[in-house]
């Protein structure tokens, strides 16, 4: 407990548009190797690079969504380093002058408290190449699609202490990124991935410990994991008398362990230069007014609107939020059960998601739709079916058994029984059947009550509208 942990993130997010940053390749995933790589891409000479205005579009975009000060003039360079998916010899990025400045993002901690992450930068540059292993004995294979793919890195402030922390401010980036509609944010497929820089110091210590980047992890299980790992590692060596070389590692996920790659180079060893073949970019006050009227409703605002608009709680809304799809839906199902907010947000944090986790779909796969979900809400409201009831009708929905919960409640005869004269004879079966306990409730055994209320419920095959058995039996049993 006498160590303290720092921790910032590098995150890397493709770009969603159609082709690479400067060339017209397409970005396509999953395409055979080496089918979207240009001669611009391979860097062949003579060619020269073109910015893609969709790319510089969708920086603006984040720039505005982090409160960040914008680049009224940014310039690209070179950034040079040898390796064997990286045709040029070099990676065009951007150092001294980035597209987006020093922003900010809040996080939830799992305490229910904000803390604010500040944001150092975001700038623009090209992907490199893969090398694949696996199919190659002994040899690796260079698959060029990716190079010059559209990336925006965007460097956090050293602020995070923990690696739960590191997770809350990566899920961030994630939701605010779909709301932007700038990335898809697959993590399996490479569109974000996160080096995470990593470092302890005596608690109360200001100077920063030497830091190891983590590179490339590609989930959140495994920022978490990788950086808990690493800590570890760190404040052993330290507490063994050993000292810690900066280095980049490799998080391996078979071993749950991080090991050397190399050591970790500092700005001057890329030998950054601007680069020739590119103008300066200038944003134009009009352009970024533009852009900032298309921003959509962001995942800070949405919440606490979802708390003063339907009277959610601060967690339930938190949760609704993480994704725009998922709180797009949440509110077509508010609408569609004519406002019932707080049981509709049960139903979708609930079931829904429960059920989507087991079958391991995302809500934009629902095989229940929100309008679905709402008219099933309508019909417990109402009182046409229990709360228990409604639980065979949505599953039915889930298994495509019907168009509506109105033709599926017709369908399987599931109407709730409301009728008080049906119910007290059910009561009066009850009773009379039960001699012994009715007498045993009377002298005060209390807990008898749910077994009447089991009985009942057992004779009306669950159709017996839960409150006015409650209500009626109590009355019964009294005497």
């Amino acid at each position: 407990m006498s160590w303290e942990v720092v921790i910032g993130l590098e995150v890397h997010v493709q770009l969603n548009t159609k082709s690479k940053i400067f060339s017209g390749s397409a970005t396509t995933f999953g395409a055979e190797p080496n089918t979207q790589a240009s001669l611009i891409d391979l860097g062949m000479p003579g060619v020269l690079p073109v910015l893609n205005k969709g790319a510089v579009r969708n920086a603006i975009k984040f720039g505005l969504g982090i409160d960040a000060e914008l680049g009224r003039k940014s310039v690209f360079a070179r950034k040079n380093y040898f390796y064997p998916d990286l045709p040029k010899g070099y990676q065009i990025s951007q150092m001294d002058l980035p597209i987006v400045g020093k922003g900010h993002l809040d996080i939830t901690l799992e305490d229910g408290t904000v803390k604010r992450i500040g944001i150092t930068r975001a700038h623009l540059e090209e992907d490199a190449g893969k090398s694949l292993h696996e199919d190659f004995s002994g040899m690796t294979g260079i698959d060029l699609n990716r190079a010059g793919t559209p990336l925006l890195e965007i460097v956090s402030e050293p602020d995070m202490r923990s690696a739960k922390e590191a997770v809350a401010y990566a899920r961030a980036i994630h939701a605010l990124i779909r709301y932007l509609d700038i990335s898809d944010g697959n993590m399996a497929e490479g569109s974000m991935r996160c080096d995470c820089n990593v470092s302890v110091r005596k608690k109360g210590t200001e100077t920063f410990g030497t830091r190891r980047e983590i590179k490339n992890v590609n989930s959140f299980k495994f920022i978490e994991k990788a950086i808990n790992v690493e800590i570890e590692w760190q404040i052993d060596e330290l507490e063994s008398g050993r000292s810690i070389r900066q280095d980049t590692v490799l998080y391996d996920v078979n071993k749950n362990e991080t090991r050397s790659m190399r050591s970790k180079e500092e700005a001057n060893d890329y030998r950054y230069f601007p680069d020739p073949d590119l103008l300066p970019v200038i944003l134009d006050e009009a352009m970024i007014e533009e852009i900032r009227a298309t921003l959509p409703e962001l995942p800070a605002a949405k919440r606490e609107r979802f708390i003063a608009q339907f009277g959610l709680p601060d967690y339930d809304a938190g949760v609704l939020v993480s994704s725009r799809d998922l709180a797009d839906f949440f509110e077509a199902t508010v609408n569609a059960a004519s406002g019932a907010a707080k049981q509709a947000a049960n139903w979708v944090m609930g079931d829904l998601l429960g059920a989507l986790n087991k079958a391991e779909k995302d809500i934009s796969a629902s095989p229940i739709s929100a309008q679905q979900l709402g008219g099933m809400i309508m019909r417990i409201t109402d009182n046409t079916i229990s709360g228990k009831i409604a639980k065979q009708v949505f599953q039915a929905l889930m298994d495509g058994e019907g168009d509506s919960a109105d033709a599926i409640i017709e369908k399987k005869g599931l109407k709730q029984e409301t009728d008080s004269g049906a119910i007290e004879a059910l009561i009066d079966a009850v009773i009379a059947d039960n001699t012994d306990n009715v007498a045993a409730y009377r002298s005060g055994k209390d807990k008898l009550f749910g077994f009447f209320v089991g009985e009942v419920m057992k004779r009306s095959k669950g159709k017996a509208n839960p409150g006015q058995v409650n209500e009626l039996l109590k009355s019964k049993l009294a005497g």
